[in-house]
């Protein structure tokens, strides 16, 4: 008897290699930098700042290092064999949370797994090496313990620890007790509509209330204690800060890159509209807040991928097409499990030869993105520390350059509050009226800009302004001061 492996498991094996290659991404987040190094910090130190160490602007103010464990996380992995770790640990990360949509997806495998990669496909501009990924992972495992749990209550017993871990990792540890309670209130919606019998639904309705009550128990627990009640709030309501992050954004459907998502929502509408079976409520109520947090901002759309495929991957399962000859049944069966191996192997090392290529430019991609040389010549310059960098730049002046140099402002836009941010991204870059007193109030004396920025144009005009060093990247600009006037001739020296 020839034993053939299970057609969903192969599938769930293509799809694992096939996402590790499809998901990875280069290390080259603007924030991973102060992300790094806010983990080599508390690794150093052996507790969690309370107050900002890094930035001029903003030192010894209050700070909420809502990411301190992955933060750490990734440092220690950075430490152990550089970016290429970072790069393998986020792919991972991300392709099991799309297995475990694909493991909700109901009907046939082959389209629970087309379900599963468009839904990849349409969330990719978010993928990343970035703490938001342990967010993508633990709202996909609690939508699977709370379906599983239907049948097998036990399993609600899983939401307290893993939240108590979620809520160190990321502030979207909110999401949860969000998602469980939408939950709730859509079954018990159904329990009012006499869609579910009441006597099945109340002892459910009873442990999900119970799994939130315990969670929102334990958000005390982390560093911050009882602050992250209201973080997440204040964060997702601070208004000013949408118009200057592109993440917070909505979906701009003039850009290829959101065509997939399109696709995906004009496929759930047709979906809800032709589906032989009514959607529930406990999966309308969490979807319809979702869809609109999705519109809303870029940054939510694959939590609402994890909801959206299992309602299209139902409609589609209702598709059928003719059965083959039970006497041509066996021998398509292992020729079809010969081809699903096949695939693995070619997926596997298919994976395997990306993550070298990433591992290989990693180099090459973040000295394009990033002002290596220039960063370079600032760690043997001495300058002055109080730092002008380009917004995206900021991050990576921290891990480079603290605690010799100190940035005006980077990608921690909750510690940094709305007006201060433009002046950093907007303002002072783009010549707005009164940048120069923005410089002048905030003693800043190095500049790092790009050369084409309005800036560096601007002040390569203004005769208090000195360059000594530029390159086709990056313009580093020092203000004359009369205590730098025997420095600034031996650092024009440097210039490649």
């Amino acid at each position: 008897m020839i034993f053939l492996p299970d057609k969903r498991l192969l599938f769930a094996a293509i799809l694992f290699f096939g996402l590790l290659a499809m998901t990875a991404r280069p290390a080259t987040d603007p924030d991973l930098w102060w992300h790094l190094r806010t983990g080599q910090w508390i690794v150093e130190t052996g507790h969690v700042p309370h107050t900002d160490p890094f930035s001029f602007t903003r030192g010894g103010s209050p700070w909420v290092s809502h990411e301190w464990l992955s933060e750490v996380l990734f440092y220690a992995l950075w430490k152990l064999a550089g970016p290429i770790t970072l790069i393998v640990f986020s792919s991972l990360i991300t392709t099991v949370g799309f297995l475990l949509l694909y493991w909700r997806c109901p009907g046939k495998p082959h389209w629970a797994a087309a379900a599963t990669v468009l839904g990849a496909w349409a969330s990719a501009p978010c993928w990343g090496a970035r703490p938001q990924m342990f967010t993508f992972l633990l709202a996909s495992l609690f939508l699977w313990l709370l379906e599983r749990a239907e049948r097998r209550p036990r399993l609600l017993l899983w939401i307290p620890p893993l939240f108590l871990l979620w809520l160190n990792l990321h502030a979207g540890f909110a999401l949860g007790p969000a998602l469980l309670l939408l939950y709730a209130g859509g079954l018990l919606l159904e329990a009012l509509a006499g869609t579910a019998p009441w006597s099945e639904a109340r002892p459910i309705l009873a442990r999900v209330l119970l799994a939130t009550l315990a969670c929102l128990a334990l958000v005390p627990l982390n560093p911050s204690g009882a602050r992250l009640y209201r973080y997440p709030f204040e964060t997702v309501l601070a208004s000013e800060l949408r118009f200057l992050i592109v993440e917070w954004l909505s979906p701009d459907f003039h850009r290829s890159m959101y065509f997939p998502f399109l696709l995906v929502l004009l496929l759930l509408m047709a979906a809800l509209a032709v589906s032989r079976f009514p959607v529930q409520g406990r999966v309308l109520a969490p979807l319809a807040l979702l869809l609109l947090a999705a519109l809303d901002a870029v940054r939510h759309i694959p939590i609402f991928i994890l909801m959206a495929m299992p309602v299209i991957a139902q409609a589609l399962a209702h598709s059928s097409r003719p059965a083959w000859p039970p006497a041509l049944r066996p021998r398509r069966q292992r020729l079809r499990t010969l081809s699903y191996s096949a695939a693995i192997v070619f997926l596997a090392l298919f994976a395997l030869w990306r993550w070298t290529i990433l591992a290989n430019t990693q180099n090459a991609r973040e000295a394009a993105l990033f002002p290596r040389n220039a960063v370079a010549f600032l760690r043997t310059g001495h300058l002055p520390e109080r730092l002008f960098a380009f917004y995206d730049w900021g991050g990576y002046a921290i891990w480079n350059l603290y605690p010799q140099y100190r940035p005006f402002a980077d990608g921690r836009s909750d510690l940094y509050g709305g007006d201060l941010l433009k002046q950093a991204a907007q303002s002072v870059p783009n010549l707005r009226p009164g940048w120069q007193a923005i410089l002048d109030r905030w003693n800043v004396e190095t500049v790092l800009i790009p050369p084409a920025a309005a800036l560096a144009q601007a002040l390569l005009l203004d005769q208090r302004w000195s360059v000594p060093y530029r390159d086709s990247q990056a313009i580093v600009f020092v203000r004359n001061h009369p205590n730098h006037h025997t420095l600034l001739p031996a650092l024009s020296s440097k210039r490649p």
